[in-house]
């Protein structure tokens, strides 16, 4: 059997048409400006855990993307999000922790996933 990849971190990505209005829109959803804009039309917030965010600019792909970002409590970024205008829906919680969605301007699906309480991140 070969080695595995030795990963050094995850980017997950939101594929957009706009790129100047999704530049505002992630900026309010990570509570930040991007970290730099590598090369034209992709954007990307680092350090964030071992995970980043980016943001690319295609007009076909747009709006098809789906990515899932954990935080540590999900009625304190249900309420951080509304003070900057982001709505959660549907809205779930049970033994495996919580879970809610928000959706950028072009549909692009961002799932907020808290873990449960007893959950040891190995």
């Amino acid at each position: 059997m070969s080695r595995t990849v030795d990963v050094q971190g995850i980017y997950a990505a939101a594929v957009v048409k706009d790129f100047e209005a999704a530049l505002a829109w992630y900026a309010a959803l990570m509570g930040r400006k991007a970290d730099d804009l590598p090369i034209p039309g992709m954007a990307q917030w680092r350090n964030m855990g071992a995970a980043g965010l980016q943001v690319w600019q295609d007009e076909q792909r747009a709006g098809r993307s789906i990515m899932t970002i954990v935080v540590k409590d999900l009625q304190q970024e249900k309420q951080r999000l509304a003070e900057v205008g982001i709505r959660m829906e549907n809205e779930f919680s049970g033994d495996f922790g919580a879970v809610a969605q928000v959706f950028d301007p072009e549909g692009n699906r961002i799932n907020l996933s808290e873990p449960p309480k007893n959950f040891v991140n190995r």
